[in-house]
């Protein structure tokens, strides 16, 4: 008998130690866990604005502007791609990019950040549609910010269509493409994917809307086109 009770208490023991050893071990995960995410939360959040415009990058910090650079934008004939992005990828490139990248989620083409041996070209309308820096400028830059960062790249009033309509064609690219696949989708004449980029579906739904609404049948999208659309240029 008196084993046997022994057995019982060694046996309770035991589980009080197990259970002991379990909430202590409950308690470390749960207090590292918030300590994790008070770092996350207490960490920097980064955006980039560019005003193709003004020529300047503006480096957010909580929504505070932080730092300005001058940079070179696309040329009229091969923009920058106005829009909301995100850094998706960065890289140390070779001395043509300054030493350093920083790729763009745009869809119709590959559009980053980065530097530049011809700095006589910033604060111009100068590169393939890429935001050039000075070598300095995106070194300190590349440093600071991580991947995931959004970017915010502006050009004039008009939101999508920068400073205004531009008459579009097929093989065009553009947040004004986009915005027109987009407005066509909504309203049931396109069904390809939003891509930026004017092929044969989007030449095709054109087609079937400018039919409907008694508009010229042409290839190219014009004013009379975006107004039927419901666009204005201060949207």
């Amino acid at each position: 008998m008196f084993l046997i009770i022994k057995k019982r208490v060694v046996l309770y023991l035991i589980l009080l130690l197990f259970i002991l050893i379990f909430t202590l071990s409950c308690s470390f995960l749960i207090t590292k866990a918030h300590n994790i995410k008070n770092t996350m939360d207490s960490r920097p959040q980064y955006a980039i604005l560019i005003e193709i415009d003004e020529k300047k990058l503006y480096l957010l910090e909580d929504d505070q502007p932080i730092k300005r650079y001058l940079i070179a934008s696309g040329m009229p004939n091969m923009p920058s791609p106005i829009g909301t992005w995100k850094i998706i990828n960065k890289g140390e490139w070779g001395e043509g990019f300054g030493g350093y990248w920083m790729g763009l989620n745009v869809p119709w083409g590959t559009y980053g950040i980065h530097g530049t041996t011809r700095e006589d070209s910033i604060g111009w309308a100068a590169s393939h549609g890429c935001i050039r820096m000075f070598k300095k400028n995106i070194s300190e830059l590349y440093n600071i910010v991580p991947v995931g960062t959004p970017v915010i790249i502006r050009n004039g009033p008009f939101g999508p269509f920068g400073t205004g309509f531009r008459n579009l064609k097929p093989g065009d690219r553009g947040a004004d493409v986009m915005a027109v696949q987009e407005k066509l989708k909504e309203v049931g004449y396109y069904k390809g994917n939003v891509s930026g980029i004017y092929g044969e579906d989007l030449k095709n739904a054109i087609y079937r809307f400018q039919r409907d609404k008694n508009l010229k049948i042409k290839n190219t999208i014009t004013r009379e086109d975006y107004n039927a659309m419901g666009f204005i240029e201060f949207e």
